[in-house]
């Protein structure tokens, strides 16, 4: 089995339900396996810090996951139309990587969630790609093939999938979003796979 490393961080559960239907894509790709991993909440204070081991849900993530995965589907809420502090902060840390050219050429893709339809998925996905350009990734969208993304009134783009929540951020997520979560991870899988091979 060869790994695809869904990465994400999330607040109140938006994001951990996208990355979810993620993973179901990537599983359903015979040969390869979600590798589900999150990155801990930034602390305004400085002098706290995040239990090695969270309370509940995937692990957090290491550099090692990165570099035992066949590919990466990186996904965070929006906040003002960027990715969320912790990525960012967990990103920022991988120059090591960046020197050793140990994602290069690996395909990556993106998810996000966000209150609205126009609450910035779109530049979110965006910031969220240029450090995966810098580490010679491939990106992987989603293509106007996908019947659901020329018909969506939910989320879904073709910079990766996305969600909206609502302003409460109980909206369930619509069949749309789900079908275009999985068809992300299959994709990303799938492509994993021919490179590989």
């Amino acid at each position: 089995m060869a790994d695809i490393l869904v990465l994400y961080y999330s607040r109140h559960g938006a994001t951990t339900e996208l990355a979810q239907h993620i993973a179901h894509g990537v599983d359903d790709v015979p040969g390869m396996n979600a590798r589900v991993r999150t990155v801990p909440a930034v602390s305004t204070l400085c002098e706290a810090s995040e239990d090695d081991i969270p309370n509940s849900g995937p692990l957090y993530v290491e550099k090692q996951d990165l570099i035992e995965c066949e590919g990466l589907i990186l996904g965070g809420p929006t906040r003002f139309g960027n990715m969320p502090a912790a990525m960012k902060y967990f990103l920022d840390g991988t120059s090591d990587l960046w020197l050793s050219g140990a994602l290069t050429n690996k395909p990556a893709a993106l998810f996000t969630s966000g209150a609205t339809m126009h609450g910035g998925q779109e530049s979110t996905l965006l910031s969220m790609m240029l450090p995966l350009m810098h580490h010679g990734m491939m990106i992987i969208g989603l293509p106007f093939s996908e019947a659901d993304l020329r018909k969506t009134q939910s989320g879904g783009t073709p910079y990766g999938a996305s969600r909206v929540t609502g302003a409460d951020g109980k909206q369930p997520l619509s069949n749309e979003e789900r079908r275009l979560a999985f068809a992300l991870g299959k994709r990303v899988a799938t492509t994993a796979k021919k490179l590989i091979s």
